[in-house]
């Protein structure tokens, strides 16, 4: 069975079943297992002189451990590998988070700041129906590419292997890929690499989101856009999803109590937004999800 074969039957397998409550209640999901080895790395070794060395060292040693973990798992064949893909991939459960915000949003706003709270790391509590939409808007866009067609990129390019190299990274990334003074030089190694293993995925989603939406002939708007963000590569599938939801979103938001004056992605669409925009965000999350499972189909021909 070959590699994007697999691809395939992950892809819909994840659609179909997202993440069983009954079994990760009662088994530690891989991505957490990589979060606890990783936050004991932190506790361990984030310490003392020659820092951003010891967390480039890491992230060797968890490429490697990655890359020979997984050479193993294949040996065992096709089906294992198509299991662990699924398991890795979050097609559904990003868009059962983000519906979450739509649905809890139509109770009440409080009711839809806490839901947002899940899936973003800004301050929620002053938001009003706007902030917490753009928000799941956003989170939305980015988790497409980090959660969906990252991994599923990385498998097509370098089986199981890839797919787990990513997801270390990727993880590792989320908890010491920051710039601040007790991460900036340990997770230096993660967030570089993290960059680079997103660079083509982010701009693939861009162009996905963008094709199942009549967007391509605004590519050099999204382009331009996509560079007003922090981050090297989660501006190309936000400002390919406000395009294709004619919405503006991105914007001044709060971290830790103070105000941040970000710049609006898509500055001339819609400001004043609502659940009906987090509905139509799902919709594109799947529309874009079928067309990448179609590219794979045809790969898997061939």
């Amino acid at each position: 069975m070959s590699t994007a074969a697999i691809l395939c039957v992950a892809l819909v397998l994840d659609a179909a079943l997202g993440e069983p409550r009954w079994l990760w209640t009662r088994w530690p999901h891989p991505a957490v297992l990589m979060g606890r080895l990783i936050g004991w790395a932190d506790k361990t070794f984030n310490t003392g002189p020659a820092r951003k060395l010891r967390g480039a060292l890491l992230i060797a040693l968890l490429t490697l451990t990655m890359v020979i973990l997984g050479k193993a798992i294949a040996l065992f064949g096709w089906l294992p590998q198509l299991l662990l893909a699924a398991i890795l991939l979050a097609q559904r459960s990003l868009v059962d988070h983000v519906q979450a915000v739509g649905d809890a949003l139509r109770l009440s706003l409080g009711e839809g700041r806490r839901a947002v709270a899940m899936i973003v790391s800004r301050d929620t509590a002053a938001m009003d129906q706007s902030a917490v939409t753009r928000s799941a808007i956003e989170s939305a866009a980015e988790n497409l590419s980090d959660g969906v067609i990252a991994p599923a990129f990385w498998f097509l390019v370098a089986g199981l292997p890839g797919l787990l190299v990513y997801k270390i990274v990727n993880t590792a990334d989320s908890m010491i890929g920051y710039r601040t003074p007790r991460h900036q030089d340990f997770g230096w190694a993660a967030a570089r690499l993290d960059d680079v293993l997103n660079w083509v995925p982010a701009r693939l989603t861009a162009a996905l989101i963008a094709a199942t939406h009549g967007g391509l002939s605004a590519w050099s708007a999204i382009r331009r856009d996509a560079a007003k963000h922090r981050s090297p590569n989660a501006g190309w599938p936000e400002s390919a999803m406000a395009r294709a939801l004619n919405a503006a979103i991105a914007g001044p938001r709060a971290y830790d109590g103070a105000m941040r004056a970000f710049p609006f992605v898509h500055e001339k669409g819609r400001k004043t937004l609502g659940p009906d925009d987090i509905d139509a965000a799902c919709r594109a999350l799947w529309r874009t999800w079928a067309a990448f499972l179609a590219l794979t189909f045809l790969l898997a021909l061939f």
